[in-house]
């Protein structure tokens, strides 16, 4: 099950085990010989210090088949920045530039532009690095961040269309005046608009991206979740808002169960509330497939724990609809 979409996501609240499951699911992948990339947009940056490597926001091989790499929002938001610079540079009067990289770095300083960056390159690594890899595997930020992030492409398809509205405007008003003025009208020839050209291809990227991110074929959304009550609400409301987008879930994992054999006690009144949480969990997410992660008395760091955990999983995703992996244990602390 978990083997078919090309593109896997990896999300749920913080601390659920998003990043140490998917580091797994991309071992696991790659061992079956499918060129497998792994990306972080979690700005915890845990992806690092599971693997135990330095990553940045280029890929860098992890293992055999399999490569990783982590995003910066705010690294995002320099470099794209500096390409919109460059872009105008040659579409606007020399005059002009100064004023613009003024407007453009008050634009940098706004809510959201480093959003917008990062969804850029998220888009751009499917479009391009995306196609030099089998699977693309996302360990993504904790969901609130994410559900932002995936819904941007209906918010920024509309915003670009209404600016390219407003661009054929200023356009068609350039070339009345030039028709009028005639040779006395300097400026580009009337046929030539580079800011139309740009935001032309920003929107069908954009588009391209929301058609792949629906796609179920392609496409699965892996919700993380551990058995209690916060964690549980908020996994909910989140797969119904993906929902609202057509974002395809593939699979709810609960992770860190506790053994079946703990009684008395403290652990014993865990466990016991444990069963009470996986019922809700069964009830409200079980139109899913759910799969269950033991915990162990260790954490798995490292590709070989991690290759084992990610095993388990796709071996639990072909075996039932409620399998159970384990002993996984996988925890990591801020993902």
């Amino acid at each position: 099950m978990l083997l078919k979409p090309r593109i896997l996501f990896f999300g749920g609240k913080g601390g659920v085990g998003k990043t140490t499951l998917a580091s797994g699911m991309a071992l696991a992948l790659a061992s079956r010989r499918l060129r497998t990339l792994l990306v972080s947009t979690d700005p915890a940056h845990s992806t690092s210090d599971i693997l135990r490597t330095d990553l940045g926001p280029e890929p860098r091989a992890v293992a055999p088949n399999c490569w990783a790499m982590e995003l910066s929002p705010e690294i995002e938001a320099d470099r794209y920045i500096a390409r919109v610079k460059a872009r105008l540079a040659d579409a606007v009067p020399p005059r002009l530039v100064a004023e613009v990289d003024r407007q453009i770095d008050l634009a940098r300083a706004s809510p959201g532009a480093a959003e917008a960056a990062l969804f850029e390159r998220f888009v751009r690594i499917l479009e391009r690095e995306g196609s030099a890899f089998d699977r693309v595997v996302f360990d993504t930020a904790p969901t609130g961040q994410t559900l932002h992030l995936l819904s941007l492409p209906e918010q920024m398809s509309a915003w670009i269309a209404g600016l390219m509205r407003r661009r054929r405007k200023v356009t068609a008003a350039g070339r009345m005046w030039r028709n009028v003025a005639g040779s006395a009208a300097s400026g580009p020839p009337a046929d030539v608009d580079p800011v139309l050209a740009a935001l032309e291809e920003r929107r069908s990227l954009f588009l391209r991206a929301r058609d792949r991110l629906a796609d179920p074929r392609q496409t699965a959304f892996i919700f993380v979740v551990v058995p209690e009550r916060l964690p549980i609400w908020e996994t909910v409301r989140a797969v119904r808002t993906l929902a609202s987008h057509a974002i395809p879930i593939g699979a709810i994992v609960v992770n860190q169960v506790l053994p079946d054999d703990l009684s008395g006690g403290f652990a014993g009144r865990r466990r016991e509330r444990q069963i009470e949480h996986l019922g809700l969990i069964e009830r409200d997410l079980g139109a899913w497939p759910l799969f269950r992660v033991s915990m162990a008395d260790t954490d798995p760091v490292g590709t070989d724990a991690l290759f084992r955990l990610g095993e388990d999983l796709i071996s639990a995703s072909g075996a039932s609809p409620e399998a159970t992996v384990g002993p996984g244990a996988a925890r990591d602390g801020g993902a």
